[in-house]
């Protein structure tokens, strides 16, 4: 399509700005988004060939507004399948009704207070202790995996752990 062609075409586009933005608002049921299809049907124009001919510019307007129309439905389609697909593998329902798997705001910040009051007691506990209680509880490492680990008896590692637990007991009693 030469210069004058395209021109032409965006000259018939902005005549009929309006009635497209109406033609698809009654299909799609929002104004809104039939203000994102016309301009993306603008947008589309900008980068038609120079080289084709287009003889209705008119009819290619409407054509091209429910081409972009129908892709844009089927994604949409498409995008709703595969969240109900994720809700029905993943999600929780109760009732017909989708149920949170996070927590409760009030259960998740008393576990984040509970937890900064445990690694406060920890921080007050001496390296060794310290080391034993990160291999034991946090890395999962056996009484005897810990001893090899620091090169120490199974039973200092067991009397390091009973320490800890006391003194978490009596921090957080």
């Amino acid at each position: 399509m030469s210069e004058a062609g395209r021109s032409a075409l965006i000259e018939a586009y902005l005549e009929r700005r309006a009635d497209l933005v109406r033609f698809f608002t009654l299909r799609l049921g929002s104004a809104a988004a039939a203000e994102d299809l016309v301009q993306e049907i603008y947008l589309r124009l900008a980068r038609v060939d120079s080289a084709a001919a287009i003889e209705n510019p008119g009819g290619y307007l409407y054509r091209l507004g429910s081409n972009l129309m129908l892709q844009r439905l089927r994604g949409e389609r498409r995008t709703a399948t595969r969240e109900t697909a994720w809700r029905d593998a993943y999600g929780t329902r109760l009732a017909d009704q989708d149920v949170a798997d996070a927590p409760a705001a009030d259960d998740a910040m008393a576990s984040r207070q509970r937890l900064a009051a445990v690694l406060r007691a920890v921080g007050d506990l001496s390296p060794q202790r310290q080391r034993v209680f990160r291999l034991h509880k946090l890395d999962g490492l056996s009484h005897a995996e810990v001893a090899r680990t620091l090169g120490i008896s199974k039973s200092a590692v067991e009397k390091h752990m009973i320490a800890v637990l006391r003194h978490l007991a009596e921090r957080l009693a």
